[in-house]
């Protein structure tokens, strides 16, 4: 079954506003305001963690969310083949620095997509972020040894770690987050097969998966999918 790639490239609005978090170019986020006040989405996009996979491509997912009424900061940051720890040492200090950027007193929900997914599941165990209600990640890369495994994109576990085991940056090696952790995966995902979600919960059974019959791996950040209802749904409890 083939791939539909078509959110990578769809046009959406820009961002309301771009915030700085850092001095390097991709020390960036998009943020989108809502007039509604409840928490914000925070998202970390994916890419097999590579660096011609930026955030424009989460574009069409921050505009949606933002007409659903959720605000959202779009954390961009350095892909470094084999430079693990730039990519970490972002996240950290973008969700460190945000609720000085924005307004994010109603708290805000973590989301990340396929390696930002594995990001987000990163931040929520190590950090446990001020404000944070939970973590929805749309197809994680939530095992990195499964991954390694498997191949996943031509090896991009290797490529994006350098070489070895880093454990301690694999989601299913570390603790469960504090916070509620919901995965939404597609059946018919073959860029991150759904058994490697399946692994995450076995080693963390308070995570909730939920399965989306016959979805792609970009179908759950696509606007236009059955499955994006099941996405905001998710979205939706923990912003209760």
């Amino acid at each position: 079954m083939s791939e539909n790639r078509s959110v990578l490239s769809r046009e959406a609005a820009d961002p309301d506003e771009l915030l700085r978090y850092g001095d390097h170019e991709d020390q960036v986020i998009d943020v989108w305001h809502a007039k509604e006040y409840r928490p914000a989405i925070v998202f970390i996009h994916g890419g097999f963690w590579r660096p011609e996979y930026d955030r424009v491509h989460a574009r069409p997912l921050g505009e949606a969310l933002t007409a659903e009424g959720w605000s959202v900061a779009s954390i961009e940051y350095r892909r470094e083949p084999g430079n693990p720890d730039a990519t970490l040492d972002d996240v950290r200090a973008a969700l460190e620095r945000l609720p000085d950027l924005m307004d994010l007193h109603a708290g805000f929900v973590l989301a990340g997509h396929s390696a930002g997914g594995q990001l987000a599941l990163w931040a929520a165990a190590t950090m446990n972020p001020v404000r944070l209600r939970g973590t929805v990640a749309l197809a994680p890369v939530a095992d990195l040894l499964m991954a390694d495994r498997l191949g996943l994109d031509g090896g991009a576990v290797q490529d994006f770690i350098g070489s070895g085991v880093r454990n301690d940056l694999d989601p299913v090696h570390l603790p469960a987050p504090i916070t509620p952790v919901s995965i939404v995966h597609g059946t018919g995902d073959t860029r991150v097969p759904i058994t490697i979600a399946d692994s995450y919960v076995s080693a963390h059974p308070t995570a909730r998966l939920i399965p989306v019959q016959g979805a792609g791996h970009y179908d759950v950040i696509d606007p236009e999918t059955d499955a994006w209802h099941q996405v905001t749904a998710e979205l939706t409890k923990h912003s209760g």
